[in-house]
């Protein structure tokens, strides 16, 4: 087997930072301390900071169907580039992966593409109960519901498919959380009064409303509760749904959980004058104040995960009239240097930050052996350096859409190394796609 061994590491891992040496051997972790033996690749990690590799738990990678947006492959090039080593995608594709035999054909085309690990949520819809309750669960990391607007019909707006899908279902059901028919009501009230065409980017978080996302998100929440599901209630966007959370029993106990995405901690709507449909997301960005109790939230522990819900759409999309541009935007490149540079701001810990995009994740969704610098589990790690200023641009994206929300952003931290599974697939801008990455799979009895 292949050894790798990291020297003079600040390792942030566990709520602690020491410096130390990490030893890989083939695709695992071995030894953490003060290793006295040459390995045959060796990096001085001196001043630099090794981190757990981010697991992102929400991302659309746009294969199979709309690949003119994204593939498998530049996604995962570019979520490994940006220190994501693992991504858990979703299944509004084309067609939609709501079959046993559809989820398995994106889990082929990953063992041939994807640079990162990877795992893909089966998709619902009103009528394919049968079809969730034939999958296993510890191959698959959950099942996604679209309580709000998506494609082809992945709606779930019947009362008697939710209930039924709440009450069988016995993984992590993550949902999508806006009140379709409120948000659909406001939309023509908005057209008739300004006309279609003269609709704006800024409307968007009075069209998908704080009332919306709540009105669902507490729907999903009085199921969850009601049969005792585990629910993960994804992009947290409003401070009025953070009321529905708790912070007072550890995430292992938790039986409703939440995640924040980096476009509603970074952006609010007074980015829309200068970004338009660039940050167009559903559900919406809000206001400041929203912005500010989600991070909140964060730290006081009621959002338990932070991820991306990377959602490329062409350059030409975009810029189209607000009527017509699709909602979502590429993020996954450079979530981890966001997060680094909210801590070199004083907005959160180093070591939060790890817990958030790292350890929760692989808690929440009982991960085998990822999500932590410990012996035995997977060397997936991401080596950053704090004291080198990197700015997105064109030139340096990975996306196959080409573009970004944070272009012109400089941050004041590198993503120097990323490890998948023992291989070291990213150095200094440059990627080693020899070894792809591994399917992940769940700890659940």
């Amino acid at each position: 087997m292949s050894t790798i061994k990291i020297s003079n590491a600040n390792i942030v891992n566990e709520g602690k930072i020491e410096v130390g040496d990490v030893w890989i051997e083939g695709a695992f972790i071995k030894e953490i301390g003060k290793i006295n033996k040459i390995a045959e690749k060796n990096i001085d990690a001196t001043g630099k900071y090794l981190l757990p590799g981010a697991i992102d738990d929400q991302v659309h990678f746009r294969e199979p169907g709309l690949t003119h947006k994204g593939s498998i492959y530049s996604e995962a090039r570019a979520a490994v580039a940006g220190g994501v080593t693992s991504f858990m995608e979703m299944p509004n594709t084309k067609p939609s992966a709501v079959t046993a035999a559809l989820l398995e054909d994106k889990y082929a085309i990953a063992s041939e593409k994807s640079l990162a690990n990877y795992s893909f949520f089966m998709g619902t819809t009103n009528t394919n109960l049968s079809d969730l309750l034939s999958v296993d669960y510890t191959k698959v990391c959950g099942v996604k519901i679209f309580m709000g607007s998506s494609t082809g019909d992945m709606l779930v707006d019947n009362p008697e498919a939710l209930e039924g899908i709440f009450s069988e279902v016995k993984a992590i059901i993550a949902v999508h959380c806006e009140e379709d028919p409120m948000v659909k009501a406001t939309y023509e009230i908005f057209k008739e009064k300004y006309g279609e065409e003269q609709l704006k980017p800024y409307m968007h978080p009075l069209i998908r409303s704080e009332e919306a996302c709540y009105a669902s998100s507490s729907k999903a929440v009085a199921l969850a509760q009601k049969y005792g599901t585990r629910l993960h209630i994804l992009h947290i966007s409003t401070a009025k749904e953070l009321e529905l959370f708790k912070n007072d029993i550890p995430l292992k106990e938790k039986k409703i959980t939440a995640e924040a995405c980096i476009h509603h901690l970074w952006f609010s709507e007074e980015d829309y004058a200068s970004k338009g449909n660039f940050i167009k997301w559903n559900p919406a960005v809000k206001k400041a104040s929203d912005r500010e109790a989600i991070w909140k939230a964060v730290l006081d522990g009621r959002i338990d995960v932070i991820a991306t819900d990377h959602a490329p759409h062409t350059l030409e999309e975009k810029e189209a009239a607000y009527y017509k541009a699709p909602s979502g935007g590429p993020l996954v490149q450079h979530s981890v240097q966001a997060m680094v540079q909210a801590y070199q701001m004083g907005k959160i810990s180093l070591e939060m930050v790890v817990q958030k995009m790292a350890h929760n994740v692989a808690d929440l969704f009982q991960i085998d052996r990822r999500g932590y610098i410990r012996p035995d589990y997977y060397a997936d790690l991401v080596l950053v350096d704090l004291k080198r200023p990197y700015t997105v641009h064109k030139s340096n994206l990975l996306y196959h859409c080409g573009w970004s929300p944070l272009e012109g952003v400089t941050f004041q931290n590198t993503i120097v190394d990323t490890f998948v599974s023992g291989h070291w697939a990213f150095h200094e801008n440059s990627l080693d796609e020899s070894v792809k990455g591994q399917r992940l799979f769940f700890d659940r009895k």
